[in-house]
């Protein structure tokens, strides 16, 4: 075996390498990447149909809602995803029974109330909150269209029971919600700011909460 090893061409191994190398550096790029800015709700102030006003409000604001650093909180079924392309959480979590994780390997096992940075991995941070726990069950959104995920938002009997009202506070004042546009180093943040977010929840509510088709 060690004689096979040997056989490879230096210059092979050292090519191979390069391409290992760049590739981590583009990845690493890509996550860290500001994914721009979210309009304003006054930028929809233009659209004179109130129903189509609020239809399109949404839409901007889905950009939050189907980030990698929300819907992967947000998954299809009771295994959590992460990075970027959204893989199976690493270890693989099963929180069929609780939000918080399995018995043995709840969420906090590794996250804890803040980001924790990982020196000289690939991963350059573990996110935290204090509040760090999977979306339950009835506000999956993986695989949905944003006109379902709205539809799923604004129904009170799959988001906890929320109010319009309770909503725009969710999104604006929630910890965990405020957490994706601070989730630590190797990690793009949505568009925009929770401010700008909330602003397009409670303008969207304003104009009757009207969910794209």
């Amino acid at each position: 075996m060690a004689k096979r090893l040997l056989a490879i061409p230096l210059a092979t191994v050292l090519a191979a390498t390069a391409i290992v190398a760049s590739m981590g550096l583009l990845r690493g790029y890509a996550e860290t990447l500001d994914s721009g800015s979210l309009k304003a709700a006054s930028d929809f102030d233009a659209i004179a149909e109130t129903s189509a006003r609020s239809k399109a409000i949404f839409e901007e604001a889905s950009r939050v809602l189907t980030h990698p650093r929300c819907i992967n909180c947000h998954p299809a079924t009771r295994s959590p995803t992460q990075g970027e392309d959204m893989h199976p959480h690493v270890p693989l979590i099963i929180a069929s029974q609780s939000s918080l994780g399995p018995a043995g390997l709840v969420c906090s096992t590794c996250h804890g109330a803040e980001n924790r940075p990982i020196v000289g991995s690939r991963m350059k941070s573990i996110p935290g909150n204090a509040h760090w726990s999977l979306a339950p069950a009835s506000m999956a959104w993986q695989g949905l269209t944003v006109g379902e995920i709205c539809r799923q938002v604004k129904d009170t009997s799959r988001n906890g029971n929320r109010s319009h009202a309770d909503l725009v506070r969710h999104m604006g004042e929630d910890h965990l919600v405020g957490w994706a546009w601070h989730p630590g180093d190797g990690r793009s943040a949505p568009p925009g700011s929770q401010e700008t977010f909330a602003a397009l929840i409670a303008a969207w509510v304003g104009t009757g909460a009207e969910c794209p088709d």
